[in-house]
């Protein structure tokens, strides 16, 4: 006959691997390009209109105070005020925080 004990432990074992699992999993898994630019978008929104944005889809190595990230490189076009003003990001392709935003100057 089983022992219900053994069996309940081992079950709970399991299940504790397995959310140990899934956060490893969770946090090495990077978020889209798309939704970072969408989440950059309407960060921006919210002082004028956007009506431009483009992002580079690929990841590339990018280093900031001696540390090492992969970024996506994007942009965004707004207007302010009638004005139209362009901004350049960068963003870390693991957590999708902004690193970066530049406000781009025409010459």
């Amino acid at each position: 006959m089983m022992n219900w004990k053994t069996f309940l432990a081992g079950a709970a074992a399991g299940i504790a691997a397995g959310y140990v699992a899934k956060q490893v999993i969770d946090q090495t898994v990077n978020i889209t390009p798309e939704s970072i630019l969408s989440n950059v978008k309407n960060a921006l929104r919210k002082e004028g209109k956007v009506n431009g944005s483009w992002i580079i889809m690929k990841p590339e190595p990018y280093q900031k105070f001696n540390l090492d990230y992969k970024v996506y490189k994007g942009g965004i076009t707004r207007i302010i005020n009638g004005n139209q003003e362009q901004y350049e990001f960068i963003a870390d392709a693991a957590t999708g925080a902004l690193l970066d935003l530049n406000a781009v100057t025409s010459s």
